[in-house]
């Protein structure tokens, strides 16, 4: 699958699940987990160190989740998701979205030796429509220098 169609694929996911989503409610995964709820997405904010962010009631790996999500979004440092991708494999899970700067060679080789589609990379917001705000001009910005997946 070209990683334009994994994009595409992942984007389409209606159940996810965020790692990565802080107490304090200041870091990326915070605005992740809020802009993808605001876009219609049925989003699991997930922190081991939390039970509540926002009010919203907060998941302390995926095996808590209440339900079986289709996708999980990683931000978080790459040696966190080097085990959240061996917990995603374990609970059926085969869409993986490292955001940039979770990502390892050892988490990716994972998800590639066992059937796992994962995109590495790339920012989700620049994706998920409707694109807004910074991320319209990020994505227009590939776009321009070609940067954008094929």
């Amino acid at each position: 699958m070209s990683k334009k169609e994994s994009v595409e694929n992942f984007i389409s996911i209606s159940k996810l699940a965020v790692v990565g989503v802080s107490s304090s409610g200041k870091k990326f995964g915070n605005t992740i987990f809020k802009e993808l709820k605001k876009k219609g997405y049925e989003v699991y904010p997930i922190n081991p160190a939390a039970d509540k962010i926002n009010g919203e009631v907060c998941y302390k790996d995926i095996d808590s989740l209440p339900e079986k999500v289709e996708g999980v979004i990683t931000v978080v440092p790459p040696a966190a998701t080097e085990k959240i991708v061996e917990d995603a494999n374990i609970a059926g899970i085969n869409s993986i979205w490292m955001q940039q700067g979770s990502e390892s060679e050892k988490a990716i080789n994972y998800c590639n030796e066992n059937g796992i589609d994962v995109i590495h990379g790339e920012c989700i917001l620049m994706f998920a429509e409707p694109v807004e705000s910074i991320h319209k001009f990020h994505k227009w910005l590939w776009k321009i220098f070609g940067k954008l997946p094929k």
